[in-house]
Formats: structure tokens, sequence, C-alpha cells
């Protein structure tokens, strides 16, 4: 089956942090403890993406994959606040942890680049953990290379190290 992508609606936000929380337990389980990934709950980060909608629906674009009517992922993009107003920041894609490998993730850094460049950006940056080879190496297959940036978040109460990449949208 196909898989579809449209822009979200205040609908599926409730999904979109379920999906978000259920994408961040398979991918960061491997580097980051358990306890850290507990919180927040699906119903919390639906929540979250709630609010964030309410705030960035104006600027930002968050794009939901569907497959045979069931999301399976999603994108969301927006300005870069640290950079040039040039520059797009790829803030997230999370895949239904079913779905890694089925081309739903390129589908959905396609669709970015895409939506990117249409805005007029002729770079893109993203941040990305670490410890998290499996997405790095995705977005470097995808022509994104690291900058030498790097920043130190929390997730739950475990400091992560994020790293910075970026790609040219001009070529």
């Amino acid at each position: 089956m196909t898989v579809t992508l449209r822009p979200a609606t205040e609908a599926d936000l409730m999904g979109v942090g379920a999906l978000h929380q259920r994408s961040r337990v398979a991918a960061y389980s491997s580097f980051l403890p358990a306890e850290a990934l507990a919180e927040p709950t699906p119903e919390a980060m639906g929540h979250y993406w709630t609010e964030r909608w309410r705030w960035e629906r104006d600027d930002h674009r968050l794009i939901v994959a569907e497959r045979a009517g069931t999301l399976v992922g999603f994108s969301h993009l927006g300005p870069d606040d640290e950079d040039d107003p040039a520059t797009g920041l790829l803030n997230a894609i999370h895949l239904d942890p079913a779905e890694q490998g089925r081309g739903v993730g390129r589908t959905l850094m396609m669709d970015a680049l895409d939506a990117m460049r249409e805005r007029g950006w002729r770079r893109a940056v993203l941040w990305v953990l670490a410890g998290n080879v499996h997405a790095r190496a995705f977005y470097e297959r995808g022509g994104w290379t690291p900058t030498g940036a790097e920043r130190e978040e929390l997730i739950g109460t475990a400091p992560t190290l994020q790293l910075r990449y970026s790609r040219r949208l001009d070529v």
C-alpha cells in the first residue's frame, strides 16, 4: 500500500503525539535509560503538539504520512532561529517503529526539502542525537553533513548530546 502525505489538522495532533512517543522509545532505547523515555506519556506528548501547533502553525509545517488511513509518520519544519533567514530547520521526522526501512522516512525528508526550497531557503539544518546512529546514517545518506556544532539537552533526566547537520538546498 502506498503512503500519502498531507498537512496535519488539529484532529491529528493527539495521534502525532502518541506516534512521537512510540518513535522516541524505539529509536532511543538502545542508548538512553528506560526511565528517561517513560515520560512524557503519549497523551502528554499529544498535548505538547496541540500547544506547539497553536503557536507555530502560521510559520511551521507539520505533515503527516498515512498508510491505509493510519498515521505512520510525520515531519515538522520551520524557520531556523539560530541562523540566517535563508535557512530552514527540519525539527523532526518520526515514524511508527513498524515503518522503519519502508521508505516513509525518505519520502517525508524529500517532501520537507522540497517545501524548504519552495519557501526560498537555500540551506537546511537539523539536530540529531549523537547516540542515534541509525538516524545519523539516514540523514547522511540524504546528503546531510555534520557542521561540528553540538548542544546538550535533557530527555527526561538524561543529558543527551545533539549534533547539528546541514545541507544545501540549491543542489
